[in-house]
């Protein structure tokens, strides 16, 4: 409201039970009721924080999640133009599209492992004036601190917007496009998820770029697959992201026959 905003607060209540739904962004069944409002509204933009504020993801008129590497798509761009040649940080689950934005705009592309602590760290390590990851940390160390303020964030895009004088779809319109999932996890025993990483990676894999700063990304022309232990808990997470549909399942098969033999009793969430 004092950005000069009409706002319409959904679940903004303190509640500690959380009644409505988890305070966690990067889950898509938490950000159903925010599309709907929008929508409903016909709201120019739809911000969807956790519970302490220091996340974001927004959400399009037309009802499209834009995850927070896509948002730093957006930032990269602006924030490139007034740091030429700079180092932009990002964690491994991120869109190949940014790195691609980022060399594209005369930047810098920093591919690094997941976890606010591990970015902030390369940040301060590689004087980048911006970094963030796929959860939604996104930290701004040009015209702010250098830490991870979801709210500040939200503050920036909507400058951006009314800078371009273009919608979030419209910008997000003018990107590469690609078919990616979210962040899929699958329960695993504490003490296994690292060796699980580890004999996955051992195995063969043909035609893929291996990426093992963090996990295992395993990059193709035509897409990338990411499997990797949780730093927070007793789950492996993955993520694809392909040119289209059959390149998608392509990658999606290939990876779950690697994993079934280290699996066995697990239902895959792909």
């Amino acid at each position: 409201e004092t950005l000069g905003c009409d706002v319409t607060p959904l679940y903004c209540e303190i509640d500690g039970t959380f009644p409505n739904h988890p305070p966690d962004p990067s889950v898509p069944d938490n950000l159903i009721d925010l599309i709907t409002v929008v929508k409903h509204e016909k709201a120019d933009l739809g911000l969807a924080f956790d519970g302490d504020g220091d996340r974001l993801v927004a959400i399009t008129a037309e009802g499209r999640i834009v995850w927070a590497d896509e948002l730093l798509m957006v930032f990269a761009r602006d924030v490139i133009e007034s740091h030429p040649e700079t180092n932009i940080v990002f964690d491994v689950k991120s869109t190949r599209r940014l790195g691609n934005l980022i060399n594209s705009c005369g930047g810098h592309p920093i591919m690094w492992k997941t976890g606010h602590s591990n970015i902030r760290r390369k940040i301060l390590q590689s004087n980048s004036p911006l970094g963030g990851e796929f959860s939604g940390h996104i930290f701004f160390n040009d015209r702010w601190f250098g830490f991870d303020d979801g709210l500040y964030a939200a503050a920036r895009l909507i400058e951006i917007i009314n800078q371009r004088e273009q919608s979030l779809d419209e910008i997000i319109a003018g990107f590469e496009t690609c078919i990616a999932t979210p962040e899929l996890r699958i329960a695993v025993a504490e003490s296994e998820k690292f060796s699980i990483v580890d004999k996955l990676a051992e195995d063969i894999f043909p035609q893929a770029t291996r990426i093992t700063i963090d996990g295992l990304r395993l990059e193709y022309p035509e897409g990338w697959a990411l499997v990797r232990a949780s730093n927070t808990s007793a789950h492996l997470t993955l993520r694809f992201e392909a040119n289209d549909q059959h390149a998608l399942s392509r990658l999606q098969h290939q990876l779950k026959q690697k994993l079934i033999p280290l699996l066995p009793d697990t239902k895959l969430p792909f």
